[in-house]
């Protein structure tokens, strides 16, 4: 993998094409082979799952290396993108492409997925290709995004099939616990206290000749929005799981 980023690191091609390729062909093999005997909803499910797995993992440590490249000095909110980090960016939303026209496709009844893939492309997007500066941040938020993309996609797929499969439901037992912990600690602590300090550096107009007022607002905007929304998602898993855990332990009683 660290020989990847080096290599990206050098070069100088419009990587976006590429990636959204890959990210299709991943895509298909789970459609026609991998989920092709399951049931439809099921194989959307999974595919989907499969070409977030591809993207997760690798684009949290690809947002760690393309930040630990630059010096020092060039670590920052306004500080200018460099062709690594562009091409994590590429990474990103070559994948949020093709998860995009997946919901639109064949779920588009998925308000809310589709509005948090259409939110985060535009901030990509509007860093990568039209102010040039800011994949700091955005690369930071997208490791904590994206640092509990491999449980949370097993535990996913453990919970499609848990109602069929006795091993499945054991696994997404055994993980929901450990996964929740995780979610909150990145999504609950780390998120809100880095956004804060994006937030206050943005407002405070330091950036101000390199990203425009309405991109810096937009981003926080739309940062905001999703960190309060992954916090009230996880806030009801953890209502839902205790509910279970309570309904259990009367079952137990009597």
């Amino acid at each position: 993998m660290a020989e990847l980023l080096a290599s990206w690191a050098d070069e100088e091609r419009w990587m976006y094409p590429s990636f959204l390729a890959m990210y299709a062909v991943i895509y298909c093999v789970g459609q026609l082979a991998l989920f092709r005997r399951w049931e439809w909803r099921h194989r959307l499910d999974g595919a989907s799952c499969l070409i977030s797995l591809a993207h997760g993992s690798a684009a949290a440590f690809g947002a760690v290396a393309a930040i630990a490249a630059q010096p020092a000095g060039k670590r920052g909110f306004a500080a200018p993108n460099s062709r690594l980090q562009d091409h994590v960016l590429d990474y990103s939303v070559a994948y949020f492409t093709m998860d995009l026209l997946h919901y639109l496709a064949f779920l588009p009844g998925d308000i809310l997925f589709i509005a948090h893939h259409i939110a985060t492309l535009f901030v990509f997007i509007t860093c990568r290709y039209l102010v040039y500066h800011g994949a700091y941040a955005l690369l930071v938020l997208l490791f904590l995004a994206e640092v509990t993309s491999l449980m949370q996609n097993v535990w996913t797929l453990a919970g499609i099939w848990r109602a069929e499969m006795p091993t499945a439901e054991r696994l997404y037992n055994i993980l929901s616990v450990p996964f929740y912990v995780l979610y909150t600690i990145v999504r609950g602590v780390a998120g809100p206290i880095f956004f804060l300090k994006m937030s206050l550096f943005y407002l405070s107009g330091q950036a101000v000749d390199v990203i425009p007022s309405w991109v810096r607002i937009s981003w926080i905007i739309v940062v905001g929005s999703a960190i309060m929304v992954s916090n009230l998602w996880i806030w009801n898993l953890w209502k839902e799981l205790l509910r279970e855990r309570k309904q259990s332990m009367k079952k137990k009683d009597t």
